[in-house]
């Protein structure tokens, strides 16, 4: 039980220290305002559904690339073609799925901010 307890420590220690990174702090403030405009329009189950599963992906994707960066570094600390390629391909990663949550967020509130027009 006590390595159980463990664990949760670790994995909120990761998540704190993600936190200082730049491009999640973007992520975070992206997330504070999509949760604002899904109270101020009062959007559906099924939207809140997707916009915190896009959250939780771009979060998560950062996490990753952060880890892969990290590990990186750690093995590689002079230039490597290779680890070049691990760090742009992570890196690609969080791109497709922040592209991807930006084109979810659209179709959910475009249409309801068309509606304020």
């Amino acid at each position: 039980m006590k390595k159980r307890i463990q664990s949760f420590v670790y994995a909120g220690r990761g998540i704190r220290l993600v936190g200082s990174e730049p491009n999640m702090r973007i992520h975070v403030i992206v997330a504070i305002l999509v949760v604002i405009f899904g109270f101020f329009f009062d959007i559906s189950i099924t939207e809140w559904i997707s916009c915190l599963l896009c959250i939780g992906l771009v979060f998560s994707a950062e996490m990753i690339n952060t880890a892969i960066e990290n590990v990186v570094d750690l093995v590689s600390p002079n230039y490597n073609e290779l680890a070049a390629k691990a760090k742009d391909i992570a890196a690609g990663a969080v791109l497709i799925s922040a592209i991807i949550s930006v084109i979810i967020g659209l179709l959910i509130f475009l249409p309801k901010v068309w509606n304020l027009l």
